[in-house]
């Protein structure tokens, strides 16, 4: 499996936002949706705010594929789903949401720190 430079790893992980566009079943990429994202250690992870019913997150489970831009990097990526057992995972990508975002106030921030959107968890893996 292929990994992050560190380049990318804090590239991405510094940005604000991050721009992904998931393939469809005929490889072509749907339209980008705008995100946030955050690194967590040297994985990089996305949520949606509407938990698994959120039209971008049901398109990135169609081929579990699709390319991001961010901070500079664009890069082809699989969509891993985080594991849902592992709390501790998911406690520590919580507080980072809640650090890197926290200017946007906790009402706001609770739409990805919930148990709908913690399901709902991508983990986001170079494709090389």
């Amino acid at each position: 499996m292929a990994e992050w430079t560190g380049d990318e790893l804090t590239a991405i992980g510094d940005a604000e936002e991050l721009d992904l566009a998931s393939r469809r079943d005929n490889g072509t990429l749907r339209r980008p949706v705008t995100i946030w994202v955050v690194r967590a250690g040297d994985d990089l992870y996305i949520r949606s705010m509407n938990g698994r019913s959120g039209a971008w997150y049901r398109g990135a489970q169609t081929r579990r594929q699709g390319r991001i831009s961010a901070g500079g990097v664009e890069a082809d990526v699989a969509f891993a789903d985080a594991d849902p057992a592992d709390s501790a995972v998911h406690d520590q990508i919580d507080e980072i949401y809640r650090t890197k975002y926290r200017r946007y106030g906790a009402n706001i921030i609770g739409g990805v720190v919930n148990p709908e959107s913690r399901a709902a968890t991508i983990k986001l893996v170079p494709e090389r």
